[in-house]
């Protein structure tokens, strides 16, 4: 049971750090141990080659982000099926797990927060100068700036994004979840 738990552990540490990831692969390309697999190389190694350009991604971080909503949280399950035949009751139930569920991979992911931290309906000033990335301007929006009004949604932030690089076959690369085939036996 240990080296199960050890084995999913390293398997987690290559995948989302690279560092980790180079030291196994020199481990296992016959370096003898983990030591001698952290030390830096001598400065007078060879360096490779410079590659023409990086090979362009198979599937995109929106496909890879789908994914695992749909794993994590059966998501697009939820959202394809149709709901006439579901009572309210059933509805709500099932909702209620998709939202915790999705809410916890987007927390791993990408740590999401308010942009803003002033209350919602309290007043604001928008100054001269404003990142239209960051206000969006509704109402009555005439002048010019600073704009005064009330905050109507503090809006979202990331902090960071960890989707995490699709490393399967080409032809699975648009597969947002594979068919499930018990087997009998």
């Amino acid at each position: 049971m240990r080296r199960i738990v050890l084995s999913i552990r390293a398997f987690l540490a290559v995948l989302f750090n690279a560092g980790v990831a180079g030291q196994f692969e020199r481990i296992l390309g016959g370096e003898s141990s983990v030591e001698e697999a952290g030390k830096a190389k001598p400065a007078v190694e060879k360096k490779p080659a410079p590659s023409a350009a990086p090979p362009e991604p198979v599937r995109s971080e929106a496909t890879t982000l789908l994914a695992a909503l749909q794993r994590e949280a059966r998501f697009v399950d939820f959202v394809k099926e149709p709901l006439d035949e579901y009572s309210d009751e059933q509805i709500g139930a099932a909702a209620r797990d998709v939202h915790r569920l999705c809410g916890e991979l987007f927390e791993r992911m990408f740590q999401i927060r308010p942009l803003l931290s002033e209350e919602e309906g309290s007043p604001m000033e928008v100054a001269k100068g404003f990142d239209a990335g960051r206000y969006r301007l509704t109402g009555n929006v005439a002048g010019e700036p600073p704009f005064r009004g009330r905050l109507v949604h503090h809006g979202w932030q990331v902090l960071r994004c960890d989707v995490p690089a699709w490393s399967g076959a080409k032809e699975s690369a648009s597969v947002v979840a594979p068919a499930e085939v018990e087997v009998e036996g």
